[in-house]
């Protein structure tokens, strides 16, 4: 039986965390915390750019993690 798909994206999430814990954490604050380019920007320090470059990664790469195809 296959976990239910919040539970696979927790598990995606840690894996991600794992491996790239700044981004992790940006999907936390801009996923579950509701935030905003520039309010994630201000909360990690980092310039609203890279939010916007690092999200794309992290989506990228919980897409393919969540499909299996992810490497670590």
């Amino acid at each position: 039986m296959s976990s239910s798909p919040v539970i696979a994206l927790d598990e995606a999430l840690t894996r991600l965390t794992s491996r790239y814990a700044e981004q992790g954490r940006l999907v936390e604050l801009r996923y579950f915390g509701g935030l905003m380019i520039e309010e994630t920007g201000e909360a990690m320090g980092i310039s609203p750019t890279t939010v916007k470059r690092q999200w794309t990664v992290a989506k990228a790469w919980l897409r393919r993690d969540l499909k299996g195809e992810a490497t670590l």
